[in-house]
């Protein structure tokens, strides 16, 4: 137990202050430990897929079978930037599925893509010898709750507020505001998620190549975060090719595909970024973890991973988010002042509840006592700060539940959300 007069590092106070993320990961945890009956439609862990499970239960009998395959992924070292056949394997799946130029120099594997973004940040922004602060500049918040708090300085993060388009009675979706996005020498790297979280949002192909133009005209990065997007798992509900070039850094991770136990992100990038990734990795965790890589590289040499995600994981994301929409049709009545983003990926529906008297955060803590957890919005801005009262009136409800628990959450929330106008 630590004392009340224990002094901490202002590195310390930073990582171990209160959190977002911290608070989500909390919530999860305690919630799955706890015998009560809580339907958690706030975290971010994917659904167990019975076609999925069964892939990995397949694929762990193949490494006991396989002589010393599996006492080796377990027992061994690897080098910091991953398992070179992994690497190798890897670069050659996204030559074949887009036609780049990779190689093995161009992957590097990190403990989870959560630690990757970690890296990424404090290699392009922060002091940058000469007197300047270097910045991570996210084109349009609301974005991804884990790297609001990931910034060991302030002021390393600057985030535009998106425009609002209306798209359909209470449908509305985000946009860049690129007539705003010009930005002078300071900003080191841009950064998206694609789809977004926790919007589902999914930016078109001519919006992620004016970005990737953007990074080259500037001379600076845009990171793209992968984690439900393409080409696996492929949470996607429209189109969506990515980009890349000699300035373009893209994010993968296991999670998704029904791993995050693993901690295996995968980072592509040009050789002098993974060389320095790498490098980071040593230092902070010797190797790279081999089981996940292990387990899945066979998957990606033949493919399969691409057949998995397009015939069983979408499907299955598919068919949740039109039942949740359905749920939110039936619970919401319509003289509500309720809006969806245009859910386009991933597995979350982002439900704006425009003109709410409270703040979201204390609409969480009223559906938590309920037994339904969901996360409130304001959390998502990184690096904005400005007032936009549009913050307090989201949240971010996963939907990956059973069909009935999604029923029970959503009709709960509405109750919930109708009570707030009322007073």
């Amino acid at each position: 137990m630590v004392s009340d007069d224990f002094k901490d590092s202002v590195f310390g106070r930073k990582l171990s202050q209160h959190s977002g993320i911290n608070e989500l990961m909390e919530d999860l945890g305690h919630a799955l430990d706890d015998s009560s009956e809580m339907i958690m439609m706030g975290g971010g862990a994917p659904a167990l897929i019975p076609g999925m499970e069964a892939v990995w239960r397949r694929r762990m009998e193949e490494l006991l079978g396989d002589g010393r395959r599996f006492e080796d992924a377990i027992g061994l070292y690897d080098t910091p930037r991953g398992r070179p056949r992994f690497l190798e394997t890897f670069a050659e799946f996204l030559n074949r599925r887009y036609g780049w130029d990779l190689t093995a120099e161009n992957v590097t594997v990190s403990l989870g893509s959560q630690s990757a973004f970690f890296l990424l940040f404090h290699l392009f922004a922060g002091p940058d010898g000469g007197g300047r602060m270097k910045k991570i500049l996210f084109p349009m918040v609301p974005e991804y709750i884990g790297y609001a708090d990931q910034a060991m300085l302030p002021g390393m993060f600057v985030g535009r507020k998106a425009l609002i388009e209306h798209t359909a009675p209470h449908r509305f979706k985000y946009r860049i505001d690129f007539e705003t996005l010009n930005f002078a020498d300071e900003v080191g790297a841009l950064c998206v998620s694609r789809p977004t979280n926790p919007t589902a949002n999914v930016l078109t192909d001519d919006e992620m190549q004016r970005l990737a133009d953007l990074a080259v005209r500037k001379n600076v990065y845009l990171i793209v975060d992968n984690a439900y997007g393409a080409p696996f798992p492929n949470i996607l509900f429209r189109e969506a090719r990515p980009v890349w070039n000699e300035r373009t850094v893209h994010a993968f991770s296991l999670s998704k595909l029904g791993l995050p136990a693993t901690r295996v992100g995968i980072v592509v990038g040009p050789p002098e970024v993974i060389r320095r990734l790498g490098a980071m990795n040593a230092v902070l965790a010797l190797a790279s973890a081999s089981f996940g890589q292990e387990l899945v590289e066979p998957l990606f040499a033949s493919d399969e991973v691409l057949c998995l995600s397009r015939a069983t994981i979408q499907p299955h994301y598919a068919r949740c988010r039109e039942h949740v929409l359905k749920c939110i049709a039936e619970s919401f009545p319509d003289s509500l002042d309720y809006h969806v983003h245009e859910p386009e990926g991933a597995f979350f529906v982002w439900l704006w509840l425009r003109g709410l008297p409270l703040h979201a955060k204390e609409l969480y803590r009223r559906l938590k006592k309920r037994g339904v957890l969901v996360v409130p919005g304001h959390y998502f801005y990184p690096g904005n700060d400005e007032p936009w009262r549009h913050k307090q009136e989201c949240l971010r409800i996963s939907y990956v539940q059973s069909p009935d628990e999604v029923r029970r959450g959503i009709r709960i929330i509405a109750e919930e959300a109708l009570k707030a106008y009322r007073g």
